[in-house]
């Protein structure tokens, strides 16, 4: 059962019932988004690399509010942007379109944007504008083959480690870092002892950034050269 709830910043997340778990900070949902996947992964990887294109990968494109921030922010910058997400249980379309996030954006066709990105076939690319595209993955993590050194950036945004500890198992770890380009970064909202650790263990420069509302830290990881 899935439970639509308002956050603090006033904008919507989604609290799972049966695992007790928000997809979301309850301190504020479009907040954390901004703070953790848009400031210290998208807007640190073009200040640092300047690119003219990305490819980004989400785990656990859940709501959709990190690939609709992504696919606003990039207006403003002018570069192409191919977004793949894996999702293993995508939201009911009735549910998604009651979520306020196009509310919180200064964008014209802001709510017309979130609900194409919504209604975008699974396991499709799918042209959203000239500059975007998306391809839905409809699978877990656990179970999808990224090739290597694909994406520039990863933002994982799976549910807690203490719900759903397979989603950051090392293994799992191990095939996401491996599909980031040498230079890329992944970004989380998790900043763990066991994830830390495990992230050592694969050759990525760790950051412990300062967190969102609520949360005291966060993690960048960096792909460095062998």
């Amino acid at each position: 059962m899935l439970q639509l709830l308002k956050t603090s910043d006033g904008s919507h997340t989604i609290r799972h019932v049966e695992l007790n778990e928000t997809y979301h900070s309850i301190h504020g949902a479009v907040q954390e988004s901004k703070h953790v996947f848009i400031q210290n992964g998208l807007h640190f990887y073009i200040e640092k690399h300047k690119p003219s294109c990305l490819k980004i990968l989400e785990v656990g494109f859940g709501t959709g509010l990190n690939a609709f921030l992504t696919m606003i922010d990039e207006k403003s910058h002018g570069i192409s942007i191919m977004y793949d997400a894996v999702e293993a249980f995508p939201l009911p379309g009735e549910m998604a379109m009651e979520l306020n996030y196009p509310d919180f954006v200064e964008t014209s066709n802001a709510a017309s944007i979130f609900s194409a990105l919504h209604k975008a076939a699974w396991n499709e690319t799918s042209s959203m504008s000239t500059d975007f595209t998306l391809r839905k993955m409809h699978n877990s993590v656990q179970a999808t083959m990224l090739e290597k050194s694909t994406y520039d950036i990863v933002y994982f945004d799976a549910f807690a480690p203490k719900t759903q500890p397979d989603m950051w198992s090392a293994s799992v770890l191990s095939n996401v870092i491996w599909a980031i380009k040498t230079g890329g970064v992944l970004v989380t909202y998790c900043a763990s002892g066991q994830f830390k650790r495990d992230l050592k263990s694969l050759q990525v420069e760790i950051e412990v950034l300062h967190g969102p509302p609520g949360k005291k830290e966060m993690v960048r990881a960096s792909r460095i050269p062998k």
